[in-house]
């Protein structure tokens, strides 16, 4: 069937990359640049995954996910995208904590956090850089069977105030709970704690656009509005299913396409892309078994509020973790009626390019997809509505007439996040860390099918997605330029 958004495109490519969040961008432009003739396919018209903005009414822009991410995406961008990116990289510099056990503002890097381990909360110091310590040299390798909270209980004993001080924005960034391995804890809280905190200054429109620029510049063939329903593998003369390519349907006309290609990319969940983009095809049961095994994290919800033109907000803070929660719960804190919520604003500074200058908030809070899953549209617009009027109900304690600021206000839930992006159950922060395995052994159990994506925490967020899709890239390129490769 003839359609518009698959008309032109080729029948074969050297790989196809399914999906444009940060991890199949950067893979599909480090293959690029390697050579390689890459297709890149997203499903939504937008690019970018869970990196994306919407426009709404009256001038309003708002980020899905631009808060926040560690110093080493300067590096990184650099390395991988261009100067011209990393340079736009900036230090949030105002993280607030409010919390029936303690109020602080912070830098939120290793000095900061220092400072305020010794002073405010009275933990020696050889305590706290021991522990600084430990979590550097900690590494996916060494096996370590410990669980964050047990960790926490080994530096800092009895102080489940310092548990929240430390655990709490990483779990905000990707799921983390007390009962997760130490490492995910580890590697990630370390990437943070180097320098900060950051933010891309001109927002993920702006971002997305500048990649979006490389990627065309470098050859990579982009198709918006392009779901891949189905991988196809078939056996090779070694016994194991090879990849042979893809079918492609448009989502705007229904027209569909099966492209042939070398090696697949798929910045699909993991689950997605094992369970059910190469569901049906002689994959081994023992994969299949771990798949199917493999947990997925937590989602989250969110409150958008835009400030009416003319109108300004007073500076609370960059990035503000408020909570009504006695003591830091891994439970508590994704909870349907949870009190913890993060409030992230968004200055004018931060699309500094605009010609009026614009505020918004955006409250955050973490959820289950089973809690939304099932409600009826009764139910389900009446919770949005109930997390809706919590978030102003906390923001008024920072900004009492933040009601009459606010020009346009509406919620997003897990189910709005599995619309748009397809996440198996809506996850936010991608799956739990055996998830993590079953990505990095996915081309050994079927050559050319390679997997990028947010998998066993250490590999969530911003950071993390473009490594992986770096790492990926330069297997896939191997096996593209190895004698073994078919086709």
């Amino acid at each position: 069937m003839s359609s518009l958004h698959l008309d032109g495109i080729q029948g074969r490519y050297d790989a196809v990359v399914i999906g444009s969040g940060l991890a199949g961008l950067t893979g599909a432009n480090c293959l690029a640049k390697l050579g390689h003739r890459v297709l890149l396919l997203e499903h939504h018209h937008q690019l970018g995954g869970l990196a994306t903005w919407f426009k709404r009414p009256g001038g309003h822009t708002f980020d899905i996910s631009l808060h926040g991410f560690p110093h080493g995406m300067i590096k990184s961008c650099r390395k991988y995208w261009t100067p011209a990116i990393a340079s736009a990289i900036h230090q949030l510099k105002d993280v607030r904590f409010v919390n029936p056990e303690f109020q602080i503002q912070t830098t939120f890097d290793r000095q900061d956090f220092t400072r305020l381990l010794t002073e405010t909360f009275k933990v020696p110091e050889i305590r706290v850089e021991a522990f600084f310590e430990h979590l550097r040299g900690m590494n996916y390798y060494d096996r370590d069977t410990r669980t964050t909270g047990e960790l926490f209980e080994e530096f800092f004993p009895a102080r489940p105030d310092v548990h929240r001080l430390l655990l709490e924005p990483i779990a905000y960034a990707n799921g983390s709970t007390l009962a997760d391995p130490a490492i995910t804890f580890g590697i990630v809280f370390s990437n943070f704690m180097s320098k900060g905190v950051f933010i891309f200054q001109g927002g993920t429109d702006t971002l997305i656009a500048q990649m979006t620029a490389e990627l065309l510049a470098n050859g990579v063939e982009i198709r918006r509005s392009c779901l891949v329903e189905k991988i196809y593998l078939e056996n090779g003369p070694d016994g194991l299913p090879h990849t042979r390519g893809v079918r492609v349907k448009s989502t705007r006309d229904g027209g569909t396409r099966d492209i042939a290609c070398t090696a697949v990319l798929s910045n699909a969940n993991i689950k997605n892309t094992v369970l059910r983009l190469a569901a049906g095809d002689p994959l081994p049961a023992d994969l299949l078994d771990e798949a199917r095994a493999v947990r997925v994290n937590n989602s989250s919800a969110q409150v958008y509020m835009g400030i009416r033109d003319g109108m300004d907000i007073p500076r609370i803070g960059d990035l503000v973790f408020t909570s009504e929660a006695a003591r830091f719960s891994s439970g508590e804190l994704v909870d349907l009626h949870t009190t913890s919520r993060t409030h992230s604003v968004y200055y004018p500074d931060t699309r500094p390019h605009t010609r009026t200058p614009r505020y918004a908030i955006v409250t955050s809070i973490n959820q289950r997809w089973q809690d939304w899953d099932g409600m009826d549209a009764a139910t389900y617009a009446q919770n949005k509505a109930r997390i809706t009027e919590e978030a102003f109900s906390g923001l008024e304690k920072h900004i009492p007439d933040i009601r009459s600021r606010v020009d346009w206000v509406e919620a997003a839930s897990p189910r709005t996040i599995e619309r748009y992006t397809r996440h198996w159950e809506g996850a936010s922060f991608g799956t739990k860390f055996e998830g993590l395995k079953v990505s990095l052994e996915l081309p050994k159990h079927a050559p050319g099918l390679f997997h990028a994506g947010s998998v066993g925490i250490i590999m969530s967020g911003w950071l993390g997605a473009i490594n992986y899709g770096v790492i990926t890239a330069a297997k896939m390129d191997a096996f593209l330029t190895s004698n073994t490769a078919p086709g």
